[in-house]
């Protein structure tokens, strides 16, 4: 279980807003040592949460007995290889109006191995045009389930 995760983004706040949004949570500054970052909160029993850092914070790890700890670094890539596929608990056309109003590339695909029929279908939400984040909306979420099973995802 992923209980929290964090993304860079050039507007913590309007990031956080967007993603409270969708995933039915709260967006609320970060009570932390990171000024300027906030966090969705879920508030359920799990302390599910998304961090939102500005963007030109790394993370680093501590120097001998020290714990992580935060640094700036110059601006990275336009875009990374990381996503997350995430459940919300609203309807495609919610997510899209919200994509919309963004500003945001927000489109609806099925994934497959090249030349095979879709296993499973997302909603493309690209924050901030640069960040991925897959969405399944209720309707999507068993075709995901039963596909991730590794004696499915095998025999695709």
């Amino acid at each position: 279980m992923i209980h929290h995760f964090s993304i860079p983004a050039h507007d913590p706040a309007r990031v956080a807003r967007a993603l409270a949004e969708l995933t039915g949570g709260t967006a609320q500054p970060f009570r932390g040592p990171l000024a300027g970052a906030f966090m969705v909160a879920q508030g359920d029993a799990h302390g599910t949460a998304i961090e939102i850092y500005p963007e030109a914070v790394i993370l680093k790890p501590g120097v001998d007995a020290q714990p992580m700890m935060f640094d700036h670094a110059p601006l990275a890539a336009h875009a990374g290889a990381f996503h997350a596929l995430l459940s919300v608990p609203i309807t495609r056309a919610q997510v899209e109006a919200i994509g919309t109003r963004e500003g945001w590339r927000t489109r609806f695909f099925g994934r497959a191995a090249p030349g095979k029929p879709p296993a499973f279908h997302v909603i493309e939400f690209w924050v901030e045009n640069r960040i991925l984040l897959e969405l399944v909306t209720a309707d999507l979420v068993p075709e995901y389930e039963s596909y991730m099973q590794p004696e499915n995802y095998a025999a695709y």
